[in-house]
Parts: C-alpha cells; sequence; structure tokens
C-alpha cells in the first residue's frame, strides 16, 4: 500500500459530494479519488505541454490556415527557395585509398 501524505485542502461542497459518491462507488477512499485525480491531471497537462505549440508559432499556424491552398503552396515555394539559397554546401568526408595517401594529404596541410 502506497503511503500518503496529509493535507488540508478546501473543495466546494458539490466537489466533495461527488467525490464522495465516486469513492462509495469504487469502494476507494476519499483520499485516493482525489490522489487519482490529481494523477491524471499531471498526466495530461504534461502530454499537452509536448504537443503545446508557443503563442508565436500558434499565431503562425492560424495565419497559415487562413491562406487558400494556392498561396500556401506559393509561400512555401518561396521558403524553399530562401532555404536552398541560404544554405551552405554540405562538406563530403575525404577518404584515402591508403595511409600514405592520407599522410601525403596531411602533410600538405589538409587543402
Amino acid at each position: 500500500m502506497t503511503a500518503y501524505a496529509k493535507i488540508a485542502i478546501s473543495l466546494p461542497p458539490d466537489d466533495l459530494a461527488a467525490a464522495d459518491r465516486l469513492a462509495r462507488a469504487q469502494d476507494r477512499s476519499r483520499s485516493w479519488i482525489v490522489a487519482e485525480a490529481i494523477r491524471r491531471y499531471v498526466a495530461e497537462q504534461e502530454r499537452e505541454s509536448v504537443h503545446a505549440l508557443g503563442s508565436s508559432r500558434a499565431a503562425q499556424v492560424k495565419r497559415d490556415l487562413a491562406l487558400t491552398a494556392t498561396e500556401r503552396i506559393r509561400e512555401a515555394d518561396e521558403l524553399g527557395v530562401l532555404s536552398v539559397a541560404s544554405s551552405r554546401p554540405i562538406e563530403q568526408p575525404r577518404t584515402f585509398q591508403t595511409y600514405d595517401a592520407f599522410a601525403k594529404w596531411r602533410r600538405r596541410g589538409r587543402t
């Protein structure tokens, strides 16, 4: 059995009555019902925070959804051009046929 810490909380009468009804119906203690409610609430909040967007990103999504399909495609096309234009070429790893070829390259100053 899990140990419980004692706390004092104040609840609206209707919420307390609902918790008591549920406790009787499930043959559980009031404490178990309150603890279970907290566990579920915390789990839900953690799930939502993982999927939540920041306020600026949420605003951007709203603006994007207000666009027509054609406008969205045009913007995506423009962003693609911008990203290609601003990206640096990817440097390929160097390979050598032999260790001697590597050593010679290294002595020349790695160019």
